[in-house]
């Protein structure tokens, strides 16, 4: 495993990381997370296991911008105005997951994300992060995340709780040390696919 401080050097090997299907640990605006390509079965199914997360919970996803999230999921004007009040930053939208419910006949095949909902929900966030976002606009994919931890364990935001817990783990390819986060907590999570707006968290 390498730990990197956030660096131009160490955002060109995460993007070589991701790009070979590894798991990286990086910071975000909220907690640190758990980084994987979502079109990526193997690498996807690799967080599931570090986590030891039950495979019925999905993974939300990291979106390098607004027209991203719309290429995944549908959006109307008034979730679009809400969305754009609140992003980037440290909200997260469950939204109707666009090839779940588009009729529309393409040419062009969208690649299929793995670790998401059955019920053809997603889970999308534009983070406020100047490595994640330089790293999402880099990589020009959707990143599933999820905080580093074990499931039903509390989340690391200390860079040696995370090194003492997961730097023996192979599955790790690359830890970016951004320090401790103080004060962290999760993002706010909003569901938008029913008629009343729901906050699950």
């Amino acid at each position: 495993m390498i730990i990197l401080k956030p660096s131009k050097e160490s955002l060109e090997k995460s993007v070589e990381m991701i790009r070979k299907g590894c798991i990286i640990i990086c910071p975000t605006d909220t907690v640190y997370g758990f980084l994987a390509d979502a079109t990526n079965k193997k690498a996807v199914e690799k967080i599931y296991k570090i986590k030891k997360r039950q495979k019925y919970k999905p993974l939300p996803v990291f979106i390098k911008d607004f027209k991203m999230a719309k290429d995944l999921a549908e959006i109307d004007e008034k979730q679009e105005k809400l969305i754009k009040k609140k992003w980037p930053g440290k909200y997260t939208f469950i939204l109707e997951l666009k090839s779940q419910i588009s009729k529309r006949k393409t040419t062009t095949q969208k690649p299929k994300l793995y670790g998401m909902k059955k019920d053809g929900t997603i889970a999308i966030r534009l983070p406020k992060h100047k490595f994640l976002n330089d790293l999402l606009k880099k990589i020009n994919r959707p990143l599933v995340q999820t905080s580093v931890n074990i499931s039903g364990e509390k989340s690391l935001t200390y860079i040696k709780d995370i090194t003492d817990e997961f730097q023996k783990d192979r599955r790790i390819t690359l830890i970016i040390d951004g320090g401790n986060i103080r004060n962290a907590k999760s993002s706010k999570i909003i569901d938008l696919t029913k008629e009343k707006l729901t906050i699950l968290r």
